[in-house]
């Protein structure tokens, strides 16, 4: 096999290792795509994030985050804000919980929101920089003069994985024409994210 496609294919394979868990950006894309809501720009701008930082690390920037601590403490402590927040409206969503109507669909938020949103889940995510930036970055290095290849690897997972549970979503959609079923989507989604904010504030350093 060669060496070229070797380190594409430890790229995807790390990449996808990296991103397929449960997490509040996971459980944002997989809401987005069971209410069909602006499903195309929170792929792109998933994916494109995710590009841009498996870019950053296989050039250098994960030496740099790694020397400035402060850094990831500033993101990890914004971050824990938000996700309190987005938690806290999750919360609020399963107590009052709606179904897949056009009424629903009517009270959206806005293009706009959605992409602040993705973007937000996505950048004040310390652990985006730490494993994303940092260790990919570094692990691209054992592969010298295939880094890029390793990189395209990484951000070809990313890209199957998003557009993946964005799109494939729908599938579940017969499951949440009930009430009861989004009560529990969103009291999950409430959880995970309170229970990220409260590790994120845990872990600082």
């Amino acid at each position: 096999m060669p060496a070229d496609l070797v380190a594409a294919l430890a790229g995807l394979g790390l990449g996808l290792s990296l991103i397929v868990a449960i997490g509040a950006q996971n459980a944002f894309v997989l809401r987005q795509g069971l209410r069909r809501q602006h499903v195309g720009v929170v792929v792109a701008v998933c994916a494109a994030s995710d590009a841009v930082l498996i870019a950053a690390g296989v050039a250098g920037a994960g030496a740099v985050i790694d020397s400035r601590p402060w850094l990831i403490d500033v993101v990890r402590v914004a971050g824990a804000v938000f996700l309190t927040g987005y938690g806290l409206l999750a919360a609020r969503r399963a107590l009052r919980p709606g179904v897949l109507t056009p009424d629903a669909a009517a009270s959206a938020p806005s293009r706009q929101a959605t992409v602040v949103t993705a973007l937000a889940l996505t950048w004040l995510n310390p652990h985006v920089y730490l494993d994303t930036v940092v260790l990919l970055g570094s692990i691209a290095q054992t592969h010298p003069g295939r880094q890029w290849w390793f990189a395209g690897g990484a951000v070809a997972g990313s890209v199957l994985w998003f557009v993946g549970l964005g799109y494939g979503a729908r599938l579940l959609r017969p499951v949440f024409a009930s009430p009861r079923a989004w009560r529990v989507l969103d009291g999950l989604i409430a959880v995970v994210m309170l229970a990220l904010a409260v590790s994120l504030l845990g872990s600082a350093r």
